[in-house]
């Protein structure tokens, strides 16, 4: 995803754009792939880096939605699953199948019933039908430590695991290799109209301070939970629709809390479902489901009551581990775009996306990861009285071409190392592997990311901060201690000549690094 962002702006001010994409995440990415391979001039713009909001910071989870589906929302689940099935076959590495175990405890007949029908149900929208029960000593041997008495069995099914940051950047790369633009740090200040019709955008480039307007024949707001803001351009009463929900996880050492694959558990207080899974050589536990009211410009942040109620739930199920605010590596919080339904309890709002269209503004909000394809072709349906007719908008097509083998894979290198390399970013793996320097094609100790992947970014991918190659183009932030502080050193030497940044500008971002990781990434 190579960037230079002159090239870029002098590109956005000569182009007569089709589209403007106004947001950064996984719903923005998805419109933008499915529109340039339907020959649509598209400009993606985003106002802080590519994932930033919720995009890199949800449960890691492509999943068919098995709370959705006892919830009676059959459609999203089946939708869930079919787009789940679809991305593990085209990204392999990427995304992965992923076995769920709930933990069943005596005198939950009427749950065991309930999963066991949504289980059967979800087998044959997969198409798949697996071994689902298990007995306490299977447990016990699979989740050592967890909590024994009054365990009856567990349930097994299958979702799968990704990296959501990395699978928007996957997204973007594949649409700007087909002739799309995404810019980060650039900023919408207003909206272009004719006749009271939206028709562009006001861009302020966040890093230069240069201003310009863009014309578009439609403009997308895919700014997820921020999409009231943009609304409020056309719609001056007070029509807010979105009711942004936050979701909080810790992270733990592998070692301090051995699973070797993930476990749903009822949380002892609320009897809301949580999870523990090991995720990137960690082990992450989430997640809460509350009603955000901070200043969205504002990174969320685990709270500290969160925190505890976290942890009461791993204590609870596995009360020998003695887990400790100690044992935290890292905390991240991210907020849902849920549009509200005036619902009491945050966790029965829907999680389906909708489509709005006013005064030419085009807003596209709410839905899951797992779904981004599905919502992007809705938006492109609402986009065609202005964009014309688009092809092919019912038809199922892959999102990503298939990824050519690395030929020749270095020696020192492993298969599964090149599995993942090839899933995370295409047929760029084989330049990750090319640029790689003496010991480059090594794991940075305590993850599962190589060092040659910091090259490969800071050179490839639209770096403009440190915490972006900390946070999102790698996830070191959320896996080592006080986000790779101790790692900044070689880091530094590999990166900072890559990213032009001289003494000074390196120290200011290593310093603005280390108080966002400790303000909104650490303990609370």
């Amino acid at each position: 995803m190579q960037q230079n962002r002159e090239e870029i702006f002098r590109r956005i001010k000569v182009e007569n754009w089709d589209l403007v994409i106004v947001g950064g995440g996984i719903t923005g990415a998805g419109i933008m792939r499915e529109a340039v391979r339907r020959n649509v001039k598209t400009l993606l713009v985003e106002q802080r880096d590519f994932a930033w909001g919720s995009s890199s910071r949800s449960g890691q989870l492509v999943h068919g939605g098995l709370r959705y589906l006892k919830q009676g929302d059959v459609m999203l689940t089946y939708h869930s699953v079919s787009e789940r099935e679809s991305l593990v076959k085209e990204l392999p590495g990427l995304v992965n199948p992923f076995g769920m175990m709930m933990a069943i405890y005596k005198g939950k007949w009427l749950d065991r019933l309930i999963v066991r029908a949504a289980l059967l149900t979800y087998d044959i929208m997969s198409r798949k039908f697996r071994r689902h029960t298990y007995s306490v000593g299977e447990m016990v041997s699979r989740f050592p430590g967890v909590r024994a008495q009054d365990l009856e069995c567990g349930l097994l099914f299958y979702e799968s695991l990704t990296d959501d940051a990395r699978l928007v950047l996957r997204i973007l790369q594949q649409a700007q290799e087909e002739g799309g633009i995404a810019v980060n740090y650039c900023r919408v200040t207003g909206l272009l109209k004719e006749s009271g019709m939206v028709c562009g955008v006001a861009l302020e480039d966040r890093v230069t301070g240069d201003k310009l307007d863009v014309h578009a024949r439609q403009v997308v707001n895919a700014t997820g939970a921020w999409a009231d803001i943009l609304r409020s351009h056309v719609r001056r009463t007070n029509s807010k629709r979105m009711r942004p929900l936050r979701g909080s996880h810790l992270v733990f050492s592998a070692e301090r809390l051995p699973v070797s694959q993930s476990i749903v558990m009822t949380h002892p207080r609320s009897k809301r479902p949580g999870f523990v899974f090991p995720w990137e050589g960690r082990v992450m536990t989430g997640d809460t489901d509350i009603d955000h009211t901070a200043d969205l410009d504002i990174e969320a942040a685990c709270t500290p009551d969160e925190t505890d109620y976290l942890l009461e739930n791993i204590r609870f199920h596995f009360p020998d581990r003695n887990i400790t605010r100690k044992d935290i590596v890292a905390s991240f919080s991210g907020v849902r775009p849920v549009v509200g339904s005036g619902k009491k309890d945050p966790s029965s709002e829907s999680r389906d996306h909708v489509v709005w269209l006013e005064d030419g503004l085009l807003t596209v909000t709410g839905g899951k990861l797992t779904t981004f394809r599905l919502i992007a072709l809705d938006a492109l349906k609402a986009a065609q009285p202005l964009l014309g007719r688009l092809p092919d908008l019912d038809k199922k097509q892959r999102i990503f071409p298939p990824v050519k083998d690395i030929a020749p894979v270095p020696a020192d290198l492993k298969p599964e190392t090149v599995f993942r390399l090839q899933g995370r970013y295409g047929d760029r793996a084989n330049d990750v592997i090319a640029g790689a320097r003496a010991g480059e094609l090594e794991k940075i100790p305590g993850t599962e990311t190589l060092w040659a992947e910091l090259r490969y970014a800071a050179q490839n991918e639209a770096v403009v901060h440190l915490e972006d190659l900390m946070l999102r183009r790698t996830r070191i932030a959320l896996l080592l201690e006080n986000g790779g502080k101790a790692m900044l050193p070689q880091i530094r030497a590999i990166c900072q000549p890559l990213l032009g940044w001289d003494d000074e500008k390196w120290r200011r971002e290593e310093q603005d690094y280390l108080e966002t990781w400790q303000r909104f990434y650490g303990v609370r």
